[in-house]
C-alpha cells in the first residue's frame, strides 16, 4: 500500500478547527478517508472477510450520517457531497 496515494480529504480550514471534530461533516470526512483506505486494502487482499465486514459497517454509519445531514442542513450536505465526490448527481 502506498500512503501517498491517500490524499487527505480534510480541507485546510477544517484542520484549523481542531475543536470541531465532533461535527457530522468532520465525521463523514474521516469515515470517507477510512473507506478509501479499506477499499484499496481489499483490492490487494480479496479474502479478508473481517475487513469487508468493517467496511460494510463504516459504509452504513456514513450513510446514516449523510441522511441526517441531508435532513438538517441541505446546503452543507450538497457542498460535502460535491467536495468528496461521493454520490452522482441525479438527472431527470
Amino acid at each position: 500500500m502506498i500512503k501517498k496515494s491517500f490524499i487527505s480529504v480534510i480541507s485546510h480550514e477544517e484542520k484549523e478547527k481542531e475543536k470541531n471534530r465532533g461535527s457530522v461533516a468532520f465525521q463523514i470526512l474521516s469515515l470517507t478517508n477510512r473507506i478509501r483506505k479499506l477499499s484499496s486494502h481489499l483490492e490487494l487482499h480479496r479474502k479478508d472477510y473481517l475487513s469487508q465486514r468493517g467496511l460494510r459497517k463504516i459504509l452504513g454509519k456514513r450513510q446514516r450520517m449523510l441522511s441526517y445531514l441531508s435532513k438538517n442542513n441541505r446546503i452543507r450536505y450538497k457542498e460535502l457531497i460535491n467536495q468528496l465526490d461521493i454520490r452522482e448527481s441525479k438527472t431527470r
